[in-house]
């Protein structure tokens, strides 16, 4: 553990971050409803979000080159915490637009600057513990952040202020960590036309489960209160759907391990899709049978992200890795833009009870993506498969830690291999 402790800065300052912005997705949405934002303009904030993360996936690398991750954290860090608290100061929906766009480019900046500072950071042996307590800090940190909006309300500034203050104090274990200066991560380039032929499938499912998953992030709190849940109940919704997606990880993608990973991705997909059709037609708005509901649905739809990269992986060449992440993380913010917006527009025109009546459509259409490209192309051959990856989507950084630690893992079991096969006592066999 002592080679881990160096660290602790950066997952401290990672985990205060990831509660900063999942305090500010649900809590936007629900202040822009009490407001009287239109549920449409409510959309809109969401893609505004997710069109600054994607600039910020261009832009950044370059930054951190040009003054380092220290100097790029702070100044982004500054722009988060003083455009939360302008939101507050400064109701408006257009306003509220631009400051969404800073945001998304300031968060994934910052999720690049940490990430990349631990990847570089990280030894082989320990990388793989350290993204098993990364994702920890995220479900814990997002979860907790969620109930400090019943504790605080959604109509004071006090929770705005925490929000900033949060996002402020981040700042205290970088600027204390060590005096490293970790090498900036490589320039992001999209060669799209690489990326499609690598695997249609993975483009494809990563723009429509940005669809659906920035949705459930951004305008899922608004589905919960026309349900008529309190604050108290919203926290308990989308936790309960935060922590679903948690526990069906690791064995779908032990599944996606043994089998067609093309099967597995159908059969949470149409999951998901069943949970959406129950929680649309069944659920009504009886608490535990809401709260079950998105459990499900968290469960079958939130690992569908790692299942379409583990499959574009499995058929990536040596060297691809890069741009795939890159590449990927593109494709899933650009459905992650078009999905707040679409589904804003339809709770709009047909009421807030068709939110997951979209969701089911969409994942109902991603279904039918997988089963024509399996009728175009057989499945990887066994041995040029990976292993499943559980990925964030806080920047495209992730994907390379993932990768390395996966990679460590390899040489380590081959190395096991060895030494259990050598003979006792170094002596060569007679």
């Amino acid at each position: 553990m002592k080679t881990l402790g160096p660290l602790v800065p950066l997952l401290i300052a990672a985990g205060v971050l990831l509660a900063g912005n999942g305090l500010q997705g649900t809590l936007i949405a629900l202040r822009a409803a009490e407001e009287g934002f239109d549920t449409a303009y409510i959309g809109y904030l969401g893609t505004a979000y997710f069109a600054g993360f994607l600039m910020s996936c261009i832009v950044t690398p370059r930054l951190l080159r040009a003054v380092g991750h220290i100097r790029v954290f702070a100044a982004l860090a500054a722009i988060t915490a003083a455009s939360t608290l302008v939101l507050v100061l400064w109701i408006d929906p257009f306003a509220w637009m631009l400051l969404r766009l800073i945001t998304g480019f300031s968060f994934a900046g910052l999720f690049m600057s940490v990430e990349s500072w631990l990847n570089g950071a990280a030894k082989n042996a320990d990388r793989a513990r350290i993204l098993s307590i990364y994702r920890v800090v995220d479900l814990v940190a997002v979860t907790g952040a969620q109930f400090l909006i019943p504790a605080f309300g959604v109509s004071s500034f006090a929770i705005f202020a925490i929000a900033a203050l949060m996002i402020n104090l981040s700042l205290v274990p970088v600027s204390l960590a060590d005096r490293s200066n970790p090498e900036p991560p490589k320039e992001v380039k999209f060669d799209l036309k690489t990326i499609w032929a690598i695997s249609p499938l993975a483009c494809l499912g990563c723009i429509t489960i940005g669809m659906t998953n920035s949705s459930f992030r951004l305008v899922g709190p608004i589905y919960a209160a026309g349900a008529g849940l309190d604050a108290n109940g919203i926290a308990m919704f989308m936790s309960a759907g935060i922590i679903g997606g948690a526990v069906l990880q690791f064995p779908l993608g032990w599944l996606s391990d043994r089998y067609d990973r093309r099967w597995i991705l159908i059969w949470a997909t149409a999951g998901a899709c069943l949970a959406a059709l129950y929680l649309a037609h069944l659920a009504g708005t009886d608490v535990f049978l809401l709260n079950a509901g998105i459990f499900a649905f968290g469960a079958f739809s939130l690992p569908l992200y790692s299942l379409s990269t583990a499959h574009a992986n499995d058929r990536a060449k040596p060297g691809q890795f890069v741009l795939l992440a890159a590449g990927l993380s593109f494709f899933y913010s650009l459905g992650a833009a078009a999905g707040p917006t679409i589904v804003g527009w339809v709770m709009t025109a047909y009421g807030t009870q068709y939110f997951f009546v979209y969701m089911s459509i969409v994942h109902a259409g991603l279904i039918a993506l997988t089963l024509w490209r399996m009728s175009r192309r057989a499945r990887p051959e066994r041995e040029s498969r990976g292993r499943f990856q559980m990925l964030l989507r806080t920047s495209p950084v992730f994907h390379r830690m993932a990768r390395r630690a996966a990679k460590s893992r390899i040489k380590a079991r081959q190395a096991s291999r060895n030494a259990a096969k050598a003979p006792a006592g170094g002596q060569k066999p007679a």
